[in-house]
């Protein structure tokens, strides 16, 4: 350090303190973990079980709509059985089919996720998650109901997650506003109830260009998707209601 420097840091007296770093990845806690989750998970079907342990670990984690067909699992016999088949409404969430496809939802709840866990707190936003989840399995159930291609992936609770931070990331002050703050406040500005929400030009067309990509997805998905597998769309528009309508049970801030 030159003297001029220190001259400067002395003028400053003892309490001088250096500026604190940025981090280089400022994400939640909650994020991260969950993240780290569904890349081991995959990571660990991909290179560690075997061929049948990865089926059996599909048989036992994936939802398959067709094991809710009337006398199904009376005259089939099924890994986990009558508990799979109600947990995996949730732990289909947890497994991905491509690289690729985690990547992508790891992407998504990194941007928008993000947004929701600093307004939620890691407890409400895991709830969130969930509920999204499960209601992602559900539409997907009521559309196609006894098919037995199984849905994998955490598309719908990510979906939820778009549409919890589109009730309050456009807001005046908002993280995507234009005169937005830049700091946690950021993500605490009080939300317009739906409707109104739905009146702003920004939000409506958020909503209609995911809804025509995800049916685009839909009707030609098999390259996008990897694995020859087709993106369960029904799932991510279930989980997207979900998240549009949840919003304001679990949001901690009091509403505009």
């Amino acid at each position: 350090m030159n003297q001029s420097n220190e001259d400067h840091l002395a003028s400053h007296g003892p309490n001088f303190q250096r500026p604190a770093r940025e981090p280089m990845f400022n994400l939640p806690t909650v994020v991260v973990g969950l993240s780290l989750i569904f890349i081991g998970i995959h990571l660990v079907r991909a290179y560690v079980l075997t061929p049948n342990a990865d089926l059996q670990t599909l048989l036992l984690f994936a939802f398959w709509p067709v094991r809710y067909l009337s006398g199904f699992m009376a005259e089939y016999s099924w890994p986990g059985e009558t508990v799979s088949a109600v947990s995996s409404f949730l732990t289909y969430g947890f497994l991905h089919g491509s690289a690729e496809h985690v990547g992508f939802n790891v992407l998504w709840m990194a941007v928008f996720g993000s947004a929701v866990a600093r307004r939620f707190g890691a407890t409400r936003f895991l709830l969130l998650s969930a509920v999204c989840a499960i209601a992602g399995a559900g539409a997907h159930l009521a559309t196609n109901w006894g098919q037995s291609i199984p849905v994998i992936g955490a598309s719908a609770a990510v979906s939820g997650q778009m549409a919890a931070s589109l009730r309050f990331i456009f807001e005046a002050g908002g993280p995507m506003s234009s005169f937005r703050r830049h700091d946690n406040a950021a993500y605490s500005v009080p939300a317009r109830p739906l409707m109104e929400a739905l009146s702003d030009r920004r939000v409506l067309t958020f909503i209609l260009v995911w809804f025509g990509l995800n049916f685009l997805f839909g009707m030609w998905s098999a390259p996008i998707a990897g694995e020859g597998v087709s993106i369960a769309w029904q799932a991510h528009v279930g989980g997207f209601i979900a998240g549009l309508i949840l919003f304001p049970l679990l949001d901690p801030i009091k509403p505009r």
